[in-house]
């Protein structure tokens, strides 16, 4: 029996024992436990694992290295190595978190392989694995816990969504990231990216010491947001500035997205996202991959073209080695035509289409005179370059002043990332040379371009004129060819190109498909004219949008509709299918919204309680997305004038999508605001400078998306009244709610029990009141809203009283439609005809 016990005492201790030092539970590891070689533990969403490894394809199988990597992915794709320098060379080692409450690798003879080696820190650590793929260190603190040591601080060649970069701008130390020596060696390779320690304004890519890329220099935006081509999601970037450091940090919209960079053995950077449909992952972007991202391809002062790989000098220079550069050798650049004189008559030119160069020293809140004016003082500077910077932080105010000291290096002309700067010549060498279109373009180049282009003309009208009365001639396809010429007629003089390539329906098709367009398939009415269910042979559901000869909107708003749509592709906007022509009728068809729209869920309060916060929240991050495509990222800058909730459209998973673009209009890049006599939209979501002086801009979208916002929060239309009489409308009432600290009261009473998130309701309802800011200025661009609706610690600004709030007197109310009407005045035009929906 003393016996028996004995060895049952015995064998708990030892079970006791072994559970202490190699047992991994859940997602951390506690004081004084390890894991050993086949062991790992999973982040709490089973989203990341952490163990050991040995690298697929290595030809060395007794290495182990500990790891972070993807834990339902198949395969094994390694974002974090801790002993990359030092593996284990037996499976006898562990990960352990240690007495000094560090964490360790150790191998079969307890000797430490790695360490985070800190000191001073508590002994009552764990090791915790996060769902963004972290792994931290840290210790309780008043029933809290703080940590001490992160893996996302020390990165190996993988940057996750929520890692941060850092650069500190006095000492110029920041986040490395380091490529692996091979495809299947951990090992610190010859490959690093780092924040620029000259400037932290961009990423620079280093071979051992010397660059070989960069990126695009930051704008001054709090967020540099990415749309790609082939994804509906966006990339997201912010800068931060936290005292004497610079943060740089990128998350995906779209939460569900699996996406990583990762510095390759090869010193290629690349942005790759997982696609489950294909099991595989597919490589968005990479740098460098053409013979232009490599750093200063041309040489200093001269510019490489991406879309002919070629190089070309700035105005006012000439290559350095003429033959060298005849030969295809243009490493040695450009140097100036004539020198500068320093004496006062030097003149800077603007260079459009060209990414800054490099080589630029950083100074804060400076103005545009000043900046110039620090550039002029110094005779060795070369240019400068000046942006205001637009933030919703408040801790990083101000403009930044760009001024080169040295050579300009690594010019690029890319469209769609160039930034205006201003490069300085002597006075002797600026005739003809007042403004330089695309930057490279030489005294040379202009004499022959002005010999070329009447040639190409004239070539181009020519054979214009033969193609017309070869087409003329075709027999087939006339009743097409005579719709798209009575397009041609009828169009706009603001629309003379032809109708983009979309389907064209026959009418007795469309006719058939909604039943002789039959009152039972009828879905709705809007401005354009009565929309109609349909239904093709082949079973495709589809909305027949048909002009109505009693609209207001003509054939001017059908051709605008069908020009512009059909070069739009975004998730949340509607998709047009086709159109038709036949006669006086004038048809639309559209892919078909099963939940119709938005109005017709919050304006009743039967369907009301269907959308919860998370669905009204989605939405309206969805209607932000779809704008800020419109207004930065697709191929032309289109402002839509006429957003309102009946213009967003459901599908039957409740995601929004932006419809109705027959009052839309495009701007050219250069092209800020417009104004027009002709005021169309509908009361209650125009902004007050387009209303009252026909001024329109992308803050009027702004301005119509946050009357939106107000809607969804609410539930309550935003004409409809308010008895309290220190309000007017619903304007009024929000703003009294919001001044006196009772926003959360705005929230659609069915949503109290069940608002998923506090902090989203408030920054809505900031948002929504910073939009509808009456001076155009104080409103936040859609870039900084989606920023904003995408981080829950975004820092806002106060909102002003906004606009259409006055004292409900009829003097109040005239003084305020004057105030109004000053504010938003430009150059004295007035809107003549407003015609409101």
């Amino acid at each position: 029996m003393g016996l028996f016990f004995l060895v049952s005492v015995l064998a708990a201790v030892l079970l006791s024992s072994h559970q202490q030092l190699f047992c991994a539970a859940g997602d951390r590891l506690a004081a004084g436990q390890s894991m050993s070689v086949n062991q790992t533990i999973v982040s709490a969403g089973q989203i990341f694992a952490f163990g050991f490894f040995t690298p697929e394809n290595s030809t060395a199988a007794n290495l182990h290295y500990a790891g972070i990597w993807y834990n339902n992915l198949p395969g094994r794709t390694v974002v974090w190595v801790a002993n990359r320098e030092n593996p284990l060379k037996d499976r006898a080692g562990v990960f352990a978190v240690i007495g000094d409450g560090n964490i360790a690798v150790l191998d079969g003879a307890g000797r430490t392989v790695w360490s985070t080696n800190l000191s001073g820190i508590p002994s009552n650590t764990s090791a915790v694995l996060l769902d963004s793929g972290n792994l931290v260190l840290r210790h309780d603190v008043d029933g809290g816990e703080v940590d001490v040591w992160q893996s996302f601080q020390h990165p190996t060649d993988t940057v996750l969504p929520g890692m941060k970069l850092r650069s500190n701008l006095s000492s110029g130390v920041g986040t490395r990231v380091t490529s692996w020596k091979g495809e299947s060696d951990p090992f610190p390779g010859q490959f690093v990216m780092t924040l620029d320690p000259r400037n932290s304004l961009q990423l620079i890519f280093l071979k051992g010491s010397d660059m070989y890329a960069r990126t695009i220099p930051w704008n001054g935006k709090p967020a540099i947001t990415l749309q790609l081509s082939n994804l509906t999601s966006i990339l997201v970037g912010t800068v931060v500035k936290e005292d004497d450091e610079i943060l740089v940090t990128f998350n995906m919209l779209e939460n569900s997205m699996i996406a990583r960079f990762v510095l390759d053995y090869a010193g290629i950077w690349s942005f790759f996202s997982w696609v489950e449909r294909q099991k595989n992952w597919v490589t968005l972007v990479s740098l460098p991959t053409r013979p232009c991202d490599f750093y200063s391809r041309c040489g200093p002062f001269g510019a490489c073209a991406y879309a002919q790989s070629s190089c070309s000098c700035l105005d006012g220079f000439e290559p350095r080695s003429p033959e060298e550069w005849k030969r295809g050798n243009f490493t040695a650049g450009c140097v100036r035509q004539l020198q500068l004189q320093c004496d006062g008559t030097d003149r800077f030119v603007k260079v459009l289409g060209l990414r800054l160069p490099d080589g630029f020293s950083v100074m804060w809140n400076k103005s545009m005179q000043q900046c110039e004016a620090e550039c002029s003082a110094r005779c060795g500077c070369q240019g400068y370059a000046h942006a205001e910077l637009s933030t919703l932080d408040a801790r990083f105010l101000g403009s930044k002043c760009l001024i080169w000291l040295a050579e300009m290096e690594d010019l690029k002309q890319a469209p769609g990332t160039s930034e205006d700067f201003y490069v300085r010549l002597p006075a002797s060498g600026l005739e003809g040379h007042t403004r330089l279109e695309d930057g490279v373009i030489s005294n040379k180049n202009k004499r022959l371009i002005r010999i070329i282009i009447p040639i190409l003309s004239f070539g181009m009208l020519l054979t214009g004129i033969c193609c017309y009365f070869f087409i003329r001639r075709r027999k087939a396809r006339v009743g097409k060819s005579r719709t798209r010429q009575s397009v041609r007629r009828q169009g706009s003089a603001g629309s003379e190109k032809e109708m983009p390539d979309v389907a064209l329906f026959d009418f007795k098709s469309v006719k058939a498909a909604t039943s002789n367009f039959c009152s039972e398939n009828k879905l709705g009415q809007g401005g354009f004219g009565p929309v109609y269910k349909g239904r093709f042979l082949n079973g495709q559901d589809i909305a027949v949008k048909r002009l109505s000869k009693s609209s207001k909107q003509g054939y001017q708003e059908f051709h605008n509709e069908v020009r512009l749509i059909a070069r739009l592709q975004h998730k949340n906007l509607v998709r047009l299918l086709g159109w038709c022509m036949h006669k006086s009728e004038n048809i639309l068809i559209y892919e078909y919204m099963p939940n119709k729209s938005l109005d017709n869920f919050i304006f009743d309060s039967t369907r009301l309680v269907e959308l919860n916060w998370k669905k009204r929240f989605g939405i309206i991050k969805g209607i932000a997305n779809g704008l800020l495509y419109l207004h930065e990222y697709s191929r032309m800058r289109v402002i839509h004038r006429d957003l309102k909730t009946s213009n967003i459209l459901l599908d039957s998973e409740m995601n929004p999508k932006i419809s109705d673009f027959g009052l839309a209009r495009a701007f050219r890049t250069d092209q800020d605001i417009a104004n027009t006599q002709r005021v169309v939209g509908t009361y209650g979501y125009m902004s007050p400078e387009y209303a009252l002086n026909g001024v329109f801009s992308e803050k009027s979208d702004v301005f119509s998306f946050g009357v939106i916002l107000l809607e969804i929060i609410t539930g309550k239309k935003s004409t409809g009244f308010y008895p309290d009489s220190n309000s007017q409308g619903l304007f009024g009432y929000a703003w009294q709610m919001w001044e006196g600290g009772r926003g959360f009261e705005l929230l659609d009473p069915s949503m109290l029990s069940s608002s998923s998130s506090a902090t989203e309701v408030p920054i809505c309802t900031q948002l929504a009141m910073l939009c509808i800011q009456e001076d155009a200025a104080d409103r936040p661009t859609m870039s900084s809203v989606v920023f904003s609706l995408s981080n829950d610690v975004c820092t806002l600004p106060m909102p002003k009283k906004p606009a259409f709030v006055f004292e409900r007197s009829p003097n109040s109310v005239l003084s305020a439609a004057h105030d109004s009407a000053s504010k938003a005045s430009i150059n004295g035009l007035t809107a003549t005809s407003v015609q409101g929906r």
